[in-house]
Formats: structure tokens, C-alpha cells, sequence
């Protein structure tokens, strides 16, 4: 009788979580669209939701928005679907960036990134600036469907070219968008933050965080006009187990894309914050970090920039920073490793071996 028992329990489970089958999860990460990847893994389905900007070759589907993957399992995913779409006749024209999705006062809400080029600011030197800007949209369940609130309006000042916004809410609650203040506006692009109201919404000025080439190992891109400029992108916010406030956020390095950390001297947003160095490297950046169902903090970002790929990694907690334990290859198949690597083995390293 008690073997009988488990072997119902066992079934029952296994009917609760069905293991992805071939016919309802048949894609892996090496044919998937993944630039600026985001995962929520949600409790309560046991389901690890992937979302990036919609790729009309994925979803058959040209409207600006955000699809979206799911998975049991981080290896076998399903074919996308639109969670978002931005709808006709607002300000935006493209875009369409680095989507997150966040649990706020029992709804789910999307923060997204678009612009219009068409919409000038003004000029900084010979460059034309236009309006950029992350935008927020809510829904009742995580896999959608979202809509805009306050009209798609962005939530940071709309004479700022800010992108990648990030929720972060501190120990008091209080909820805050964490940004990119673009380059193309500043020259040497900067990390802001500015406070929100619980409706989400902007509650004063921007606050000065860092700017990218604080960081020793950031690489300024020279431009046409002359001048050179420094990239920021991607921040996330997290607590590490002693209570360290730390950053990711990426910008370029010798090897191209760069994927960093930072950490707030503080323990507060307001820092000062001191740069820590680099995570990943070799065209690798703007992650996110997520656990798993068993407790496993990763992180998953893209590599290269341009037709990126989603890349998985499992992440040790430090205390005082983050770590790279190793790379998950069974999970986002990846032929050439950053971690660990064979020196001159990889097709990243080029002229110049090592990891």
C-alpha cells in the first residue's frame, strides 16, 4: 500500500508539471532571438518565462512589441508569443528594447524601451539627439497581455534619451527606476535613477548614479565627428545574502561587449558606488540575474550584440560581489565557453588567447 501511495504521489506531480515534450517546447537557445534577455521565474506554474523584443522571423508578427518564451526546464523552450504590442499613433517608432517584467502590488508590469528619431531635442555637438525612453505597460497575468498606462508616455523626463529602465525597490519599499542616460545625449553615457509613487509613476528629479568611464576597464568608442564616447547599459539592482547593494551594467571593453558589476559604498542607490570589474567578457553583456526552482541564482545575458543568443550562467553570491561559477553549456549550448575556457580554443579570442 505505501509503495502504491508514492507511486500516486509521483504521478500526481508528474501531472502538475508535465516535463516539456518536443511538440510544445521544441526550441533550444541556439535558435532563438535573445538580444537583452529577461526571465521571471514564476512559483506558482513552475514555469521560467523568457521575454525579448518581438522578431517578426520568430513570431511571423511586424508590429513593435515583446514576445515571449516559456520553459520547464531553461533548455527546452516554446515557440514565442506577443505578450506586448505597442500600439498605432503613439510617439514611438522603434525600439522596442530591453524588456523586464516585475511583480508590483499584485499586477505584472512591463518596462520597455522605444524612440522615435523623428522627435529632436536638440543637438549634443554634431550629433541630433531625439526622444528615447522606457515605457510601462501592466497585466493581470506575466505571459500577458500588456497594455501602456498613462498612454505610453516614458517614465523618465521625455527631454532625457534614457533607456534600459530597471525596478529596483529598496528595503523601505519605496519602488525606483534605475537607467542608462544615453551616450548619444552625454557623450559619456551615465547610470541615473530617479524615485516612483506606487502607481509606478516618476515622484522627483533624476539622481546622478556613475558614469561609464569610472570603470577601469570601460573602452571609449571613437566617432566619426572626432570625439569619443563611453557606453552604458543594462542596470540591475541586487541584494547580495550580507546585504551589500550590487550592480550589473554593461558598456565596452578590450574585447567588445562587456558584462560588469558595481557596488554602492552605501548599501544605498545614492552610493558613492565603486567599480568591481568585469563578469563576463568577448561581446558578452546586458544580464540579468534570476533563481532557479531549486534556489540556483544565474544569469543569462547575450552574446555577440548584434544576432545574440541567450547565454546561461550559474552565479555564486559573495557577499561582497558576484561571481561566474561556470557556464551552463547543457543549457544554452554554446560551443565555446566563457567559463571555464581553453586558451586559444575559442573562436572570441582571435589574435589575442585567454578568457
Amino acid at each position: 500500500m505505501r509503495r502504491l501511495l508514492a507511486l500516486l504521489a509521483a504521478a500526481l506531480l508528474s501531472a502538475a508539471a508535465p516535463a516539456p515534450q518536443a511538440a510544445e517546447a521544441p526550441l533550444v537557445m541556439t535558435a532563438m532571438h535573445l538580444h537583452d534577455p529577461w526571465i521571471v521565474a514564476d512559483a506558482g506554474t513552475r514555469t521560467y518565462y523568457l521575454f525579448t523584443r518581438n522578431e517578426a522571423t520568430m513570431t511571423g508578427e511586424r508590429r513593435l512589441g515583446t514576445m515571449v518564451y516559456a520553459s520547464r526546464d531553461l533548455k527546452h523552450w516554446t515557440r514565442p508569443k506577443l505578450a506586448f504590442v505597442l500600439p498605432d499613433g503613439l510617439w514611438a517608432k522603434a525600439g522596442s528594447w530591453a524588456p523586464e517584467v516585475h511583480r508590483w502590488k499584485g499586477k505584472w508590469y512591463l518596462f520597455t524601451t522605444f524612440h522615435d528619431p523623428a522627435a529632436k531635442l536638440g543637438k549634443n555637438g554634431t550629433r541630433e539627439t531625439y526622444r528615447r525612453g522606457t515605457v510601462l505597460a501592466v497585466a493581470d497575468r506575466v505571459d500577458g497581455p500588456y497594455k501602456l498606462v498613462r498612454g505610453g508616455e516614458p517614465i523618465v523626463d521625455p527631454k532625457l534619451m534614457t533607456l534600459d529602465g530597471s525596478l529596483y525597490v529598496d528595503p523601505k519599499g519605496k519602488p525606483w527606476l534605475a537607467y542608462a542616460h544615453e551616450w548619444w545625449q552625454t557623450t559619456v553615457g551615465t547610470i541615473e535613477a530617479v524615485p516612483l509613487t506606487d502607481e509606478l509613476a516618476a515622484a522627483g528629479p533624476p539622481q546622478f548614479l556613475f558614469r561609464a568611464n569610472e570603470a577601469p576597464w570601460a573602452v571609449g568608442q571613437k566617432q566619426p565627428n572626432g570625439d569619443t564616447v563611453f557606453v552604458t547599459d543594462g542596470p540591475e539592482l541586487y541584494r547580495s545574502k550580507t546585504g551589500e547593494l550590487l550592480m550589473l551594467w554593461s558598456s565596452y571593453g578590450t574585447k567588445g561587449y562587456v558584462e560588469a558589476q558595481a557596488r554602492s559604498k552605501s548599501g544605498t542607490l545614492a552610493g558613492p558606488w565603486e567599480q568591481l570589474g568585469t563578469l563576463v567578457e568577448r561581446e558578452s553583456g546586458h544580464g540579468m540575474l534570476f533563481r532557479t526552482f531549486d534556489g540556483k541564482l544565474m544569469m543569462i545575458l547575450h552574446r555577440p550584440f548584434n544576432y545574440a543568443l541567450g547565454k546561461l550562467y550559474e552565479m555564486r553570491d559573495d557577499g561582497d560581489r558576484l561571481s561566474v561559477v561556470r557556464e551552463a553549456v547543457e543549457l544554452d549550448g554554446e560551443a565555446y565557453p566563457t567559463h571555464p575556457c581553453v586558451a586559444g580554443h575559442s573562436s572570441f579570442d582571435g589574435a589575442h588567447p585567454g578568457c
